[in-house]
């Protein structure tokens, strides 16, 4: 039943849209089909990724209220969770809005990994085309005539863990220093998990990365290098806008 849905809704039409893209690409690239079809799915998925970078932004400028929340609350674990979750509502915040993106993202990458790992490339099976998909007359594999996209690439790798490195920094702002005043439990883990996301996430992403085929590296280099340049794109386009609201807010009387 499972495997009948990833099929359906992941492996299938990746598969179909790799061999498209492979059909009309120069040179039968399939390294080029991968970084196409990679912006394709960032457009799609685009309605999704500016929430979360809303959202992200949104819980930075929260923020010093949460750590008054939590200074109030240090005791109260179960109050101060509620006083968060209602600032939250009270902003319209949604906080797992970014997890829930990366989620949506893994099938697809477990579907990419497939498709070279079941040996759906080079070797092209029209049993698994759509009827409007032709089938390409060669598959060129070496990507840019440099990188075999059915081998591994320590290169790729290298760039999986950077590009996701850079985006877990712009997304995610400065690291705020730790205080004595936050011995907290749920401080504790906070920083824990901020670590994780920002360190230890990018280094696991660049060791499985080297482990698998080259596209699929290759996807979260477009991916992570599309979400980065979103991020400085709608940054700018936040701090003009907020910029614009200060500037027309009525000055008082006598000022």
């Amino acid at each position: 039943m499972i495997s009948a849905i990833f099929n359906a809704l992941v492996y299938t039409p990746l598969y179909n849209g790799l061999v498209f893209f492979v059909d009309v690409v120069p040179l039968h690239d399939v390294g080029i089909a991968v970084v196409i079809l990679t912006l394709v799915v960032r457009v799609i998925l685009f309605p999704l990724s500016r929430q979360a970078v809303r959202t992200q932004a949104a819980m930075r400028e929260v923020a010093p209220e949460i750590d008054e929340i939590k200074k109030k609350f240090k005791d109260k674990q179960e109050e101060q969770a509620r006083a968060i979750f209602a600032l939250y509502r009270e902003k319209s915040i949604r906080p797992f809005a970014s997890f829930f993106l990366v989620l949506l993202q893994l099938p697809i990458l477990f579907g990419l990994y497939w498709v070279f790992w079941k040996g759906g490339l080079p070797n092209v099976h029209p049993e698994y085309l759509y009827s409007f998909v032709p089938t390409p007359e060669s598959v060129n594999m070496e990507f840019l005539g440099l990188i075999n996209m059915g081998s591994h690439s320590i290169l790729l790798a290298f760039f999986a863990g950077i590009t996701q490195l850079i985006y877990a920094r712009l997304s995610m702002g400065p690291r705020k220093p730790a205080t004595q005043s936050d011995g907290s439990f749920s401080a504790d883990m906070a920083r824990s998990f901020d670590l994780q996301a920002r360190y230890v996430l990018p280094i696991m992403i660049g060791g499985i990365a080297y482990t698998v085929s080259a596209a699929v590296p290759l996807y979260w280099v477009a991916s992570n290098t599309f979400m980065i340049l979103q991020e400085l794109a709608m940054g700018r386009r936040l701090k003009e806008k907020k910029a614009t609201e200060q500037v027309r807010q009525p000055t008082a009387p006598g000022v």
